[in-house]
């Protein structure tokens, strides 16, 4: 099947920014008295919006995150990403074949909009991506695992749900794009395989995914 959109996830798909994310929320909410270790964070958060943060920081504790936890957090977040964010290993030649073959793309992200502006410039994936194609789950009020975001950007795009296949790494991504009626390959560079049930198919390097999407 020839897809008329790929739709990327973009932290742990576009750019290598879930380590650095994650071990610093990991150290924010234990930081705040909410222990949590590197694992727990990208099992309970990876992929997610934060609102989904201050839902489940909230229902285990009973206590609210302080109204400047999201600018605090992603402070120190854009400071890491200026120091070591890189590119997914593969991805640019990605990008490059879908452009060459004129097939249409774009991102669709729990990050905020300008997370994934901050991740690119540092990497240069801004030159693939102008504001046409990017979505946030700022866009539409409710991340990841919901459909609504990639329901969103297909809409945007012009493009049929079933025609779309999306780029996930995080379990939450991939039920999102089950639930909005798409395929979806799952990247197990950083996730194991089991984590990603329900993928459409899954792939262990970027470089293949070109040759897959044909």
């Amino acid at each position: 099947m020839r897809y008329e959109l790929v739709v990327f996830d973009n932290d742990g798909v576009l750019v290598d920014s879930e380590p650095i994310s994650n071990r610093l929320l990991a150290a924010y909410l234990t930081e705040l008295g909410h222990p949590t270790s590197y694992d727990e964070s990208l099992r309970d958060y990876m992929g997610a919006a934060m609102h989904r943060v201050h839902d489940t920081v909230l229902e285990r504790s009973g206590r609210r995150l302080p109204e400047d936890f999201d600018d605090v957090f992603h402070g120190r977040v854009f400071a890491a990403f200026e120091e070591g964010l890189e590119a997914v290993p593969g991805v640019v030649g990605v990008l490059e074949k879908l452009a060459a073959d004129d097939v249409p793309y774009c991102v669709a992200s729990s990050g905020s909009h300008q997370r994934i502006r901050v991740g690119h410039r540092k990497t240069g994936l801004d030159r693939w991506f102008d504001d046409a194609r990017i979505f946030s789950s700022e866009d539409v009020g409710r991340g990841k695992p919901a459909p609504d975001l990639f329901l969103h950007a297909a809409e945007r795009m012009g493009v049929a749900p079933e025609r779309c296949v999306v780029v996930e790494d995080s379990a939450l991504g991939v039920r999102a794009a089950v639930a909005a009626g798409m395929d979806v390959y799952g990247y197990t560079g950083m996730t194991p395989a089991a984590k990603l049930a329900g993928a459409t198919r899954l792939f262990g390097d970027m470089g293949e995914l070109a040759d897959l999407l044909v």
